[in-house]
């Protein structure tokens, strides 16, 4: 089982923690860290003391490293001889709470871990963002751009005046299309209903001015000899 993930603790021993009880209180039976199949058990059960490890072979914890009263290290290690020993595993107690300190390869693997679903959920959420069109291609759209566009004050777009030649080229449109389609209403007065162009009177066509008689028969002369032509030539006798 992997124990890293767990803790133990009794709290009747942590005001009496010390280099003398430390091993003791590691080697409660409640403690799921403890093997009982050690030397030191054995040495517990024969009530020698811990200098009679280092004649045995086999499995062994020891005080490792101790900062009285928070702080102190048990080691778990195997013992081929007097003077050769293997590190199995370290446990750590702070303030009376037992853990097993995670050895080099569990740590990589925490770490890589950690890094491998940071990048993924960073992928995942990028991909998210993403868009696609056949006709635009690919974008991006956040939902925080949106938020600011609707919460940004629209600006007033400033109406730019036509260009001489739109304004002519409008009239010259408006002037065909008025000789084609000519009106059938018109609005005499601003603010007055519009009328039919066939209801409107015509103004009345002024008189013509009285001509003198003179004038009168000189200008029937001129019609009747611009009528009549030039004369003919006579013939000559011989």
């Amino acid at each position: 089982d992997n124990l890293l993930g767990i803790s133990w603790v009794d709290s009747s021993w942590i005001p009496i923690l010390n280099n003398g009880s430390v091993l003791d209180y590691f080697s409660e039976r409640s403690n799921p860290f403890y093997d009982r199949t050690c030397n030191n058990e054995v040495v517990k059960m024969q009530r020698m003391t811990l200098d009679h490890l280092n004649q045995m072979v086999g499995v062994e914890y020891i005080l490792l490293h101790a900062q009285e009263p928070i702080l102190f290290i048990i080691r778990k290690q195997q013992r081929q001889s007097p003077t050769q020993v293997m590190p199995l595993a370290d446990y750590y107690i702070i303030a009376g709470v037992i853990y097993q300190a995670p050895d080099l390869g569990s740590v990589i693997n925490s770490r890589v871990l950690t890094a491998v679903h940071g990048i993924q959920s960073a992928f995942e959420e990028a991909m998210s963002y993403c868009r696609y069109h056949p006709s635009k291609g690919y974008w991006w759209h956040f939902k925080d751009q949106e938020e600011r566009e609707k919460t940004k004050p629209k600006a007033k777009k400033k109406e730019e005046p036509s260009s001489i030649f739109q304004r002519q080229r409008v009239d010259a449109l408006l002037l065909d299309l008025r000789q084609k389609f000519p009106p059938r209403f018109v609005q005499q007065k601003p603010g007055e209903k519009p009328v039919p162009v066939d209801q409107i009177k015509k103004e009345p066509e002024p008189a013509p001015e009285a001509v003198k008689p003179e004038e009168k028969e000189t200008v029937k002369n001129t019609q009747s000899a611009g009528a009549k032509g030039p004369p003919e030539k006579r013939m000559r006798l011989q």
